[in-house]
């Protein structure tokens, strides 16, 4: 599967990337959401993880741009942002799922497991 990682605290983004490509995905990685905006559009991915909070567009902004361009794939917001309208907010614009920061790494795995097994096959709930 290819993922793509938008997340601009460089450390994370590095040991998501590494983590992820142990489970033998693809992996793409930027740190501001207007790259994330352009790879999406350009590029063809399974599922992408967004961090709210990203210089030049804000991953809801980037959650929202993709779903009006017709991106179909997994979308997962990775943010401190912890207040319950801060998620239904992300859930609204277009997210699959939401994980809030600091998270265990093994829940981030799952969860994207998770939503890729919907994207191969929508009937598993």
């Amino acid at each position: 599967m290819k993922i793509l990682i938008a997340e601009d605290d460089n450390r994370l983004r590095k040991n998501i990337v590494h983590i992820i490509q142990k489970e033998f995905h693809q992996v793409d990685a930027v740190d501001n959401g207007q790259h994330a905006l352009e790879y999406i559009l350009f590029h063809s991915y399974d599922l992408v993880i967004l961090d709210w909070m990203m210089p030049e567009l804000s991953g809801i902004d980037v959650c929202k741009e993709a779903r009006r361009n017709g991106y179909e794939g997994g979308i997962l917001i990775l943010t401190a942002k912890d207040d319950s309208n801060d998620i239904i907010l992300g859930l609204d614009a277009g997210a699959d799922d939401y994980v809030v920061k600091p998270f265990k790494m093994e829940e981030l795995l799952a969860r994207i497991r998770a939503i890729l097994r919907r994207k191969i096959n929508p009937f598993i709930k």
